[in-house]
């Protein structure tokens, strides 16, 4: 199944992204079930992350989402994880 992780960065946690950005895009690779990944952007600075993973189930999404060497970093003020449905591409 498909899930869209959408977070949303704290106020001012810009350098906290920066510091920590190298371990979590190994870990969006290393997992293997990303299908696709970036940052929303917001005067030209990234504001949050969109993660579409392909998991079992969503608890296993879920994990993947608490995981993340962001969200362990204390980057983000909100994670919501939604089951997601391709219709085009």
């Amino acid at each position: 199944m498909l899930y869209a992780i959408i977070c949303r960065d704290k106020p001012g946690a810009l350098q906290l992204r920066l510091d920590t950005r190298p371990a979590h895009l190994a870990y969006l690779e290393e997992t293997g079930v990303v299908r696709i990944a970036g940052p929303f952007i917001e005067d030209d600075r990234p504001v949050g992350s969109l993660v579409i993973v392909e998991t079992a189930d969503r608890a296993a999404a879920e994990a993947f989402a608490a995981n993340d060497p962001y969200a362990r970093a204390g980057l983000f003020a909100e994670v919501t994880v939604n089951e997601w449905k391709r219709v085009i591409g």
